[in-house]
């Protein structure tokens, strides 16, 4: 069973910086996918970034240059280097894993590419 806990999110000014984790447990340690999730009320969950197993990367335009996902191996944590943090950055962010997949490179931001999720950690800039 996948279990995803996410932790260091927080307020901060505009301009500040978070470092959001994820601890990742239960998912297959090769051919695997995760991502980070952002969600405000009455929006659906816009995916920021991804890092698969092979390395590959994917972010939003939105946080391109601001944002950095990285995973130093299948067994350690996943974080989400947050830098130049904007009021519309506003959300609860989640981590999110998808095991067994067929194709490494360029992975997707789309929430349906993840089958298992965690319960959010909330991010709050002011400006």
């Amino acid at each position: 069973q996948v279990q995803l806990m996410e932790s260091g999110g927080g307020s901060v000014q505009a301009g500040g910086s978070l470092r959001l984790s994820c601890v990742a447990s239960g998912y297959t340690y090769s051919n695997y996918r995760l991502g980070w999730f952002r969600q405000t009320p009455g929006k659906g969950r816009e995916g920021v970034a991804a890092i698969d197993s092979a390395g590959s990367t994917s972010y939003a335009d939105s946080v391109k240059g601001r944002f950095t996902i990285s995973q130093d191996n299948a067994k350690k944590p996943l974080y989400l280097q947050m830098n130049s943090l904007k009021p519309e950055d506003t959300a609860m962010y989640y981590c999110a894993a998808e095991s067994n997949i067929l194709t490494l490179g360029t992975p997707t931001l789309s929430h349906s590419g993840y089958s298992d999720w965690g319960q959010g950690t909330q991010v709050t800039v002011s400006s």
